[in-house]
């Protein structure tokens, strides 16, 4: 794990390195119509999801095996005012609680080996948000340079078909830095085949 941690930390210490500053827009724009509690944040790096869900009023952990993007991160905090509980920690040695939280929130971190317990630590009527690189034939200019961290199509939904699906959509667009290939999606813990669903409103079609 160590050599994992330096390899983040020498990459969030890069020049060339930059996450975005805003939360998964799905998160922002879905915010409303998302249960209160607790949250999650997965590999936070410098926290823009944790920050939004803690301004929002949730308890938060958030996740990060690099010590230079956690501190990033509490900066950040301190800055907005709000408490996070900033944990250092590899997800594949992280003891994720059962039925503990109410929104779980994913960004740019390949982890479907972890999908089995990340749905485990719903509550029930708890929401994943995740969002990826996906693999593709365009010409894209942000993402991994190995397809092995890039999801396929349909990786992420195929994980998450026990799971309710709120939304789910694969495409093109820009990030920090030029253009991605992203998958994003937004899936409850909940089953049945008459259900309540958020109404949405203010996305554009364009």
């Amino acid at each position: 794990m160590t050599d994992e941690r330096d390899r983040w930390n020498e990459k969030y210490e890069g020049v060339e390195f930059e996450l975005p500053a805003d939360p998964i827009p799905e998160l922002e724009r879905r915010q409303s119509t998302l249960p209160e509690g607790r949250a999650l944040d997965v590999a936070t790096g410098t926290g823009r999801n944790a920050l939004f869900l803690a301004e929002c009023g949730y308890d938060v952990d958030a996740v990060d095996i690099s010590d230079v993007a956690l501190e990033d991160a509490r900066q950040r905090a301190a800055d907005r005012g709000v408490e996070v509980n900033w944990i250092r920690a590899d997800l594949d040695e992280f003891d994720l609680e059962t039925d503990a939280y109410d929104v779980i929130t994913v960004s740019f971190f390949a982890a479907l080996e972890h999908i089995p317990a990340l749905k485990e630590a719903l509550a029930p009527g708890g929401v994943l948000i995740y969002e990826h690189h996906l693999r593709t034939s365009d010409s894209v200019e942000i993402g991994p340079s190995s397809e092995h961290h890039r999801y396929r199509s349909n990786d992420l939904l195929r994980a998450c078909l026990d799971l309710t699906i709120l939304s789910y959509e694969e495409r093109r667009e820009p990030v920090a830095g030029g253009i991605a290939a992203i998958v994003t999606l937004v899936a409850r813990n909940s089953t049945g085949g008459a259900q309540s669903y958020p109404k949405l409103t203010g996305r554009s079609l364009e």
